[in-house]
């Protein structure tokens, strides 16, 4: 399977943006009935499109929005925190109808939970504008669901010369869609975690999945959290372990380690250079609260 040429230029972040409310500080998770308190919260604007676009953005990337996001009131709280991440907004479509969208987020004993409400649909208006954007060279497609929705996204990105790249991100009622490859099919860059690959491939064994990956995609980037990443481009295979580092959150850090491998992969690095960006990228995003915090406080 060939892949489309990575070109310099700016992204396109394809996806629907959420606002997280992030519960940290847990003894334990929710049971029904039954009244838990947290020490520590955070609100933040979250979504994997927001979150790998503010992490392109800090590494030096032109990064634009392309999604729909809500005039409600939680929406507008935390507007002027997006507009802080140095995003281009100008295909931001704002309508009543995209909101509220959150997402809240439970971590506990290094791991969390998810209780997620989409609202409206996912095509934003300025979506065609976007595409023929001169300064557009690639489409990160965020999230399978976006995809399902949009089926001629990839298509429309290609006829443009754009390369596409898609996160599955998990969805309980998405992850075995049948069509998911026939769906995918066009994708220059799959950044899968093992849970969705194990899903989408039947496999449990990260070679094992990557082998079934490696027909449907020219480079697949599978996230392994703690234990690194193993990257597949044509017949190369290279594993990297993740350095130690004091974990606080992993929300959002699939989302930075595709930002990480992305900018690498369109600036020219080769495999083994865009693998360490991609996780060099996910070890800083999980030493803060929230998908966008390590930017924040780097900043």
């Amino acid at each position: 399977m060939t892949s489309s040429l990575p070109r310099a230029g700016a992204v396109l972040n394809l996806g629907r943006i959420y606002c997280d409310m992030v519960f940290r500080g847990l003894d334990g998770m929710p049971q029904l009935g039954r009244e838990l308190f947290a020490r520590d919260f955070a609100l933040t604007p979250g979504g994997g499109a927001l979150i790998t676009a503010a992490h392109l953005a800090a590494l030096g990337r032109h990064s634009a929005l392309l999604a729909r996001f809500g005039t409600d009131a939680l929406s507008s709280s935390v507007s002027a925190e997006i507009e802080a991440l140095g995003l281009d907004l100008q295909f931001l479509d704002r309508h009543e109808t995209a909101g509220p969208q959150l997402t809240v987020v439970m971590v506990h004993d290094g791991d969390r939970a998810f209780l997620s409400r989409r609202a409206g649909h996912a095509r934003p208006a300025g979506f065609e504008m976007g595409l023929a954007w001169s300064e557009a060279a690639h489409l990160h497609i965020a999230e399978y669901a976006t995809l399902h929705e949009m089926p001629d996204a990839i298509a429309k990105a290609k006829s443009h010369g754009l390369t596409v790249s898609l996160d599955p991100s998990w969805d309980d009622a998405l992850i075995r869609d049948p069509m998911f490859f026939e769906r995918a099919a066009g994708t220059d860059v799959f950044l899968p975690n093992m849970e969705e690959a194990e899903a989408l491939t039947g496999k449990s064994e990260p070679e094992e999945a990557l082998s079934v990956l490696r027909r449907h995609f020219p480079v697949v980037a599978l996230k392994r959290g703690g234990d690194g990443a193993v990257l597949s481009v044509g017949d190369t295979v290279i594993a990297l372990p993740s350095p130690l580092v004091e974990v606080v959150d992993t929300t959002g850090a699939g989302d930075a380690f595709n930002a990480g491998f992305i900018h690498a992969w369109l600036g020219g690095a080769d495999s083994l250079a865009a693998l360490t960006a991609a996780i060099a990228a996910g070890s800083r995003s999980v030493q803060a609260s929230g998908g966008t915090g390590s930017i924040r406080s780097a900043s």
